[in-house]
């Protein structure tokens, strides 16, 4: 009888815990034995990490010649329900009709979604830069804005959220509100960040150098400001300041998709599911997770995987490979991602590319910039729909980061 794996998500983790898993089955030689299902809404990878720029074509790949090439099957729907003890997931496919997927191994990588708190007028009047549909709605509505009278509050953007997806996003807005408004308008462009310092999470080292560049954007930035309430007419925060925006753009923070509160146990802040060094599902028996929804040891020196593409391609070729490997016979692979780089965009000015958990700076300006670019235009695509050059990328030693 044959063998099934399923995965759930065809993000960067789940795409690619796909070929890793094809490319196991077939150094095994059995694909006749061991089939591969990925359940996603659509066989396209959604390019999440550049949906802060304004050009927005080419931002969903089609993975289906891929995935042919590789013996990948693709069931467009999404999964419902996962019956962890009986090794079944629940689909509801996108035409209606609803699926019982039983499985041998199963790989969960749906990855995150933006945090929304129960923040008055929050679901609303806020744009946000998460999902393809969201990043198409906020250009129409920038594009929008020309028709509207000239006033302070249609000329001003409030970012809300400090952090690496607002700092891109933000450095962005001055160019893209003068392109529609002309190069004259009065352009306001705010981030409103709850902590002390912009970029909380990127540490000390790069600040200077963002602080510098959103300076010279014409970027103000305002900490110690948390969100309280989200009107048409711009945002309030906590401690009563009020700022007139005809565009609030959310993007603070992010979680793990709710299926992973249906696997394992001990989640962390981030719902993530604690994973082992084979990035097995915690206690789950057959349960492997990977991307964002996964909490995972990049080294001995107890770092954890951030909740990025640059993970996520590591831990979803260690996840799918794992999970073909347990069923074909061979080795199991260790997840491990010793080498941790950013490289944040910071619009016209250029970009910053930091190395290591300190993140410190190693270059800046247009050679960072044209790094950011390489990585957003090239690295981060899946691979052409041949394949050897799929299971090339797909090997769980390989990486792209310099």
């Amino acid at each position: 009888m044959k063998q099934e794996i399923v995965i759930a998500g065809s993000g960067f983790a789940g795409t690619w815990a796909a070929l890793a898993a094809a490319r196991a089955v077939a150094l095994a030689g059995r694909e006749d034995g061991i089939g591969i299902t990925v359940v996603s809404p659509q066989a396209a990878l959604h390019m999440r990490p550049r949906l802060y720029e304004a050009a927005l074509e080419g931002m969903a790949p089609d993975l289906a010649p891929l995935f042919a090439a590789v013996g990948v099957r693709h069931l467009a729907g999404h999964v419902q329900d996962i019956d962890a003890a009986a090794r079944r997931v629940y689909v509801g496919a996108n035409d209606g009709t609803r699926h019982v997927l039983p499985y041998d191994r199963f790989v969960l990588a749906t990855g995150s979604r933006v945090f929304r708190p129960a923040v008055p007028g929050l679901a609303a009047y806020a744009f946000d830069v998460d999902q393809l549909d969201g990043a198409q709605a906020l250009e129409r509505h920038l594009c929008d804005l020309a028709a509207r009278p000239a006033s302070r509050a249609r000329d001003t953007v409030l970012v809300a959220g400090g952090g690496f997806t607002g700092i891109e996003t933000a450095a962005e807005m001055p160019q893209r509100l003068r392109r529609v408004l002309g190069l004259d308008a009065d352009v306001r462009v705010v981030i409103l960040e709850q902590a002390e310092a912009i970029g909380p999470d990127l540490g000390p080292a790069p600040r200077p150098v963002i602080e510098a560049a959103l300076a010279e954007l014409g970027i103000e930035v305002v900490t110690g400001a948390r969100v309280a309430a989200i009107d048409a007419g711009g945002a309030t925060t906590a401690d009563g300041r009020r700022f007139e925006a005809a565009t609030v753009i959310w993007t603070a923070g992010m979680r793990a998709n709710p299926l992973a509160v249906m696997v394992g146990a001990g989640h962390d802040r981030f719902g993530r599911v604690p994973a082992d060094d084979f990035l097995h599902a915690a206690g789950v028996d057959g349960v492997f997770v990977a991307g964002d929804v996964a909490r995972a040891a990049t080294d001995d020196a107890g770092n954890v995987a951030a909740m990025s593409c640059q993970h996520a391609l590591g831990l979803g070729r260690v996840a799918g490979h794992n999970a073909a490997a347990e069923l074909a016979g061979l080795p199991l692979h260790p997840y491990r991602q010793p080498k941790y780089v950013t490289c944040l965009d910071l619009g016209p000015w250029g970009a910053v590319y930091t190395e290591g958990w300190d993140r410190q700076v190693r270059l800046t300006g247009a050679e960072a910039k044209a790094l950011k670019r390489a990585i957003n235009t090239e690295w981060i695509y899946p691979p052409a729909p041949q394949r050897e050059a799929a299971f090339a990328t797909a090997n769980p030693d390989h990486v792209i980061v310099p």
